[in-house]
């Protein structure tokens, strides 16, 4: 199958680095946080790059007129973190999208079947087909956790054209199952590996995002 959306492994040096630690069975809690949150930076970085609306004006500066470039205040944008591995990508998010709205959302994949449901659901009931959406979801397997997400969004309003997401690590049979369902996606990923275990694990993956931040 050939995977049709746009899926993005940036070369930055920083985001190979932190995807290091972060893979490192050895990196305690403590760090793994701290590599969640700079990944989260640097893809959000990557990830809003020509995506975010801007507007031109003039200023002044201590000594002239200049022109000048900023966001464009009047296009929403909305952060939504999948609960609970999302949070860990948030803090790195957030920072640079300091004025985004964010909604939680909260869905659980059944161990046995692999079917994901959900659980917790804050988004409003509508949204402007305008808004940018910025999912973080750490761990991208089988895709079924992202879909839902999506669906959520787009029976929202959301237009998927205008949603990004960014994950640690992604699988291909997540990859190629969001190209038939959502090809218009952009996805924006330290690494992709190539296969799942039984449990639905990505190999080689980082293991369980949501329990290594936490501690549990």
């Amino acid at each position: 199958m050939t995977v049709q959306l746009r899926v993005y492994v940036p070369p930055h040096p920083l985001i190979k680095h932190w995807l290091g630690v972060a893979r490192d069975a050895g990196t305690p809690p403590a760090l793994f946080r701290s590599a969640m949150t700079e990944l989260g930076r640097w893809l959000t970085y990557e990830a809003v790059r020509d995506w975010l609306p801007t507007t031109d004006t003039t200023i002044e500066t201590p000594l002239a007129s200049c022109p000048a470039t900023f966001i464009n205040p009047e296009v929403p944008v909305v952060v939504v973190p999948i609960l609970r591995a999302g949070l860990a990508l948030l803090d790195g998010a957030q920072a640079l999208l300091p004025l985004a709205s964010i909604y939680h959302l909260g869905i659980v994949r059944n161990e046995e079947t692999l079917e994901a449901s959900c659980y917790l659901n804050k988004l409003p009931e509508r949204l402007n087909p305008e808004t940018k959406v910025l999912i973080t979801d750490p761990m991208l397997a089988t895709g079924g956790t992202t879909t839902m997400a999506m669906d959520e969004l787009t029976s929202r309003g959301v237009d998927p054209a205008n949603v990004r997401i960014i994950a640690v690590v992604a699988a291909h049979a997540a990859l190629q199952k969001l190209s038939v369902t959502y090809p218009m996606l952009n996805i924006f990923t330290a690494g992709i590996d190539e296969t799942l275990n039984d449990q639905g694990y990505i190999v080689p993956g980082l293991g369980d995002a949501g329990d290594r931040t936490f501690g549990t």
